[in-house]
Order: C-alpha cells, then structure tokens, then sequence
C-alpha cells in the first residue's frame, strides 16, 4: 500500500513538471511581431498588422448606432472581453479579428468556449491579468485555464501580456497622469489595454461608442447601460464615477479617457458616436 502511494506522488509530481516546462517557456524566440504579447502554444510574439482598425467600445452608446455596416468594412475590428455582435449587427457589425480579454472575463469565454474558439477560431485573443493569475509556475489559474483551451481547440490563437508589457503599461499610465497606479488603488482597464495594443498594430483607429472625459458632466448626456448587451444596476456615467472615486480597486474610466485625448492630438485616432471632434478636450 505504501509503495503505491509512493508511485502515486511520484506520477504527480513528473505530471506537475512536464506542465511547467512546457509551458513555462512562453516567451518569444523571435525578434518579429509586437513585443509584450505572446503566443501560449508557441512562445512567438503577436504579429498583426492592420491599415485601418476599428475599435468597438462595449458602451450603450452602441445601442442604435448602426454603424455595423461600417465597422466590418475596416480592415481589422478590435473587441473587448465577450461583448456579442449577435444579434446586435446593425449597431456594432459582425466581423472580429481580435478581442482584448481582462482575466476576470476569460470564465464568460469558457461558458461559451464552442463559440469563441471553435466558430472564431480566426480570432486572435489577447488575455491580460495580474502576475498571481497568469504565473506560469502551475498556480497562474487564469493561465493555466486557458492552457487547456489551446490543448482542446488546436487552432485558436491565444496570447498573454508578458509581465514586462504590464508594467510598461503602468509605467504610460504614470507618465500621463504623474500617478502611481498600484498606490493610486487603481487597476487599468481593458479599454486601456485595447488602445496600447491599438496604437502598436494599426496604422489609423477609428474608435466606435467611447465617451470623453468631460461627457458625464454635461447636463444633457445620453443615460446609456454600461454594457450594449446587459442592463446593469448603474448606468454608464454612474458606473464611471463610481470607480473613479473609488479608493480601491477601481478603473479610472475618466483619468484614462483624459489620456486618449492628449493621444489623438497627435496620433491618427479618431472617436465616432459619439464624437469627439466637438469636445475641448481634444
């Protein structure tokens, strides 16, 4: 009995080992692609490149828009976390060539997972999270979830932001905003996340249903949901003042939106629906 238990902890720890150096090594070998996103199946970093990108935002704003038409006709359209485009066509188009997908949201994906990695399989997925659910050392829950997507369904690309594309990340939030985020009690956004990845693959973006800084202070803002797709306790402009007074734990939907706007004075970034054109902040 003895020695069976023995044999028993002996497999366990050769099966424990054989995950972790399969996969502990998820990091790029070549010098190609954008830096900061890998892929989990091969350790090759993300190579998209798109000439016109169209960023769909999650927002109510989206509701009755109708800009489905014009979103697939871009060259590549970003979405965020599991915002559905079926069903809601007309308002956010059909076509998705990559997701953006916080660790909080990769659950949402699995109990759709036919959905999301089978019928797109074409979609690339770009998972963000913090290092205690993305650890690759068999304790990285997030990642080691999504490890086993990749096992199931062999054709679906997925990628991680690498520990130091986080903390570049961190480091852009504190040079804008002379802020830092940890100390702030702040987490970046999935929007955030979006929009460097954006910039870094997309020769021009035109951003669909994103509001400005200063939209939820004007007395006659649209009451939208949060969500295109879900009607929430609060509204969009509650949920967005709710974290940006949060003292832990919030997103700083305001601050970070502030930001965009220094960005598309310069940059070829455009906001659309609603626009941002009107707006003193730009």
């Amino acid at each position: 009995m003895r020695t069976l238990k023995l044999l028993w902890i002996a497999l366990g720890i050769v099966t424990t080992l054989a995950v972790f150096f399969s996969y502990k090594a998820v990091k790029p070998h070549s010098e190609s692609g954008l830096q900061g996103y890998v892929c989990l199946s091969t350790g090759q970093p993300l190579d998209f490149h798109c000439k016109q990108c169209a960023l769909v935002s999650n927002s109510g704003q989206m509701l009755g828009a109708r800009k489905g038409r014009e979103i697939d006709q871009s060259d590549c359209v970003v979405r965020m976390n599991n915002a559905p485009t079926l069903g809601y066509e007309d308002d956010v188009g059909s076509k998705t060539s990559l997701r953006v997908i916080s660790h909080t949201s990769v659950p949402l994906l699995l109990r759709n997972e036919t959905h999301f990695f089978r019928q797109e399989a074409d979609t690339v997925y770009v998972v963000w999270g913090p290092e205690r659910n993305m650890r690759q050392d068999g304790k990285g829950r997030v990642y080691n979830a999504l490890v086993k997507v990749t096992e199931k369904y062999p054709d679906s690309h997925i990628y991680m932001l690498t520990r130091e594309k986080m903390l570049e990340c961190d480091g852009i939030f504190q040079n804008e905003t002379g802020k830092d985020r940890i100390k702030s009690g702040s987490f970046l956004s999935t929007g955030f996340f979006t929009m460097i990845l954006a910039l870094g693959m997309c020769d021009s973006i035109q951003v669909y249903g994103m509001i400005n800084d200063n939209y939820c202070s004007r007395a006659n803002h649209n009451v939208v949901p949060y969500h295109y797709y879900e009607n929430g306790r609060l509204d969009e402009c509650q949920m967005y003042r709710a974290h940006e007074k949060a003292a832990r734990g919030g997103h700083r939907f305001i601050t970070e939106k502030a930001i965009f706007a220094k960005w598309a004075t310069r940059k070829n970034l455009t906001f659309s629906n609603p626009s941002w054109a009107d707006s003193n902040t730009v």
